[in-house]
Order: C-alpha cells, then structure tokens, then sequence
C-alpha cells in the first residue's frame, strides 16, 4: 500500500487548508483511516478518524474546526480545516487501516504551519 498526501503549507491564523491522502490499496473502503499530527517536542497524536461507515471522532481541541472525509470511489480521504491556529501548526501524516490506534501504513507527512 502506497500513500501520497498533498495539501500542506502555511497559512494565516484563521485560515483553512485541506489535505488529501490517496491510497493504492485494495479493499480501501473496509478500513478505518485516520490523520495524526506532530508538533515539535510534542508527542504524535491522532487528529481524526473515519470508519468504513462514515463515522468519525476527533480530538477535542480541533472538535468543531475539522472535518475529516473519505470517497472510496477515488480510495482518497481528506482533512478539512478551518480556523486553523498557530498550535495546529505540525506534520501532519495520514494513517491507512487503523487498528488499536496504530495504522498499518503512513504517509509521507506534509507540514502544516498556520503563522501571520
């Protein structure tokens, strides 16, 4: 299984971005995926998550600001973000058939820096 994000960048506070993570693997609508982050110094935390029914949960400090989503027919899910702040400032990697919180496959990780 192959990932590839896309979408990073840097942004202002209050801005959005929307990040991508196209997978290659069969099977890609039976899983659970999901987006971690990691700040500098900071541990990696799971942002989102979405089962293969479409239910989601997030971590409470992006609860109302995020959305996360999935399209099986492109075997590509997403990371809507709104309000960002500079503490969402990190790497954010996708995370393909999250299983007890750990993913079997990653991606490559794409900076998200959200600065005036």
């Amino acid at each position: 299984v192959q990932l590839v994000e896309s979408g990073g960048g840097l942004v202002q506070p209050g801005g959005s971005l929307r990040l991508s993570c196209a997978a290659s693997g069969r099977l890609f609508s039976l899983y659970v995926m999901g987006w971690y982050r990691q700040a500098p110094g900071k541990q990696r935390e799971l942002v989102a998550s979405i089962t293969s029914i479409g239910s989601t949960n997030y971590e409470d400090s992006v609860k109302g600001r995020f959305t996360i989503s999935r399209d099986n027919t492109k075997k590509t899910f997403y990371l809507q973000m709104n309000s960002l702040k500079p503490e969402d400032t990190a790497v954010y990697s996708c995370g393909y058939n999250i299983v007890s919180g750990s993913p079997a496959y990653w991606g490559q990780g794409t900076q998200v820096t959200v600065s005036s």
